[in-house]
């Protein structure tokens, strides 16, 4: 089978397997553990952040960004259709002290004037805002990777930015951009490793280190403490080596969507906005596309009503994806 549904069914290469198998660990509870800690320097250097935390997801990272920066009886600006919002099974209400306020990013980002008429606001008796809350790349949207200047714009409001890159590396490898310069432009970051980049488990939360030794009681809170995590976090090291492969399921993504917009070109997918390894359209009977899909050995999903999402990744070669062209070519 040719798994489409997501960028998180990849499975540990050998090279994986033995570094986990040889890692040297210790017990991560009392900062002993050295496969951890060179994964969280390494990520915090990646990223330009003064020090990192090593979480088993990354909707536990967001949610311990979410209680450092949400104060309670304020709003935290977010998108309407990002993770923290519809697929996180309403952690926010129940790890939270802050509510969401709702924004638009029909396009994948956030528009800074809509953020700071939120904060003006306040001034009219509305609920002050402490944080704002992007994600890049934002998958709803396809994957759009978030232009450089759209979130400096957001940052330039004044108020904590939380950056959800749980798909950081695919942004930043489809624009150019470094991840050290987008997360210069936010408080906290958050980066997934067991998606594009292979690992079989875990994410990363960088920020100040003074932040971070917050952060620590919060995943011990949250029931995210680790002990011998080396074995988990040696795969980390093998996922962020990588990263410059994440433009081959780019160009795999895009030679999707080509068929994807042949086969229905009413379906509101342009293929020449597809940047990085997501492909979503629309399709009337999502139940039966999937059931000829399956029977043509391609796995697809939904993310929505009528919504349809195909995602590579490293699982799947040039062959898988020209099996997948041929299902959708044949497809109702």
């Amino acid at each position: 089978m040719v798994d489409l549904r997501s960028d998180t069914v990849t499975k540990p290469s050998p090279a994986m397997r033995r570094a986990m198998a040889d890692a040297e660990v210790g017990d991560d509870g009392y900062g002993e553990d050295p496969t951890v800690r060179r994964l969280e320097e390494r990520f915090a250097e990646i990223v330009g952040k003064d020090a990192a935390l090593f979480v088993p997801s990354g909707t536990m990272g967001n949610q311990i960004a979410l209680r450092l920066l949400g104060r309670p009886g304020t709003a935290v600006a977010i998108g309407r259709r990002q993770h923290p919002v519809i697929y996180e099974q309403g952690a926010a209400a129940v790890n939270g002290t802050a509510q969401l306020f709702l924004l638009d990013d029909t396009d994948g980002t956030l528009d800074p004037t809509a953020i700071a008429e939120l904060v003006e606001a306040a001034r009219h008796h509305w609920l002050p805002v402490s944080a704002v809350c992007v994600e890049n790349t934002h998958m709803p949207a396809g994957g759009v990777p978030w232009p450089l200047e759209r979130l400096a714009g957001v940052a330039a409001v004044g108020l904590p930015v939380h950056l959800d890159g749980a798909r950081l590396f695919n942004a930043s490898v489809a624009t150019g951009v470094t991840p050290a310069a987008y997360a210069a432009e936010a408080t906290t970051v958050m980066c997934c490793l067991s998606k594009g980049l292979g690992a079989p488990v875990g994410s990363l939360l960088a920020a100040s280190a003074p932040l971070i030794a917050a952060a620590r009681d919060e995943r011990k809170r949250l029931g995210g403490g680790m002990r011998q995590a080396g074995v988990l976090a040696a795969a980390g090291l093998v996922a962020l080596g990588q990263v410059d492969r994440l433009a081959d399921d780019h160009a795999r993504a895009a030679r999707l969507a080509e068929a994807v917009a042949e086969r229905w070109p009413e379906a509101g997918l342009d293929p020449a906005a597809v940047h990085t390894n997501c492909v979503v359209f629309r399709h009337d009977d999502t139940a039966r596309l999937l059931a000829h899909l399956a029977g043509e050995g391609v796995l697809a999903g939904t993310i929505a009503p009528g919504i349809v999402r195909l995602m590579t990744h490293l699982d799947v070669d040039d062959a898988g994806v020209e099996q997948a062209c041929k299902a959708v070519a044949t497809a109702p």
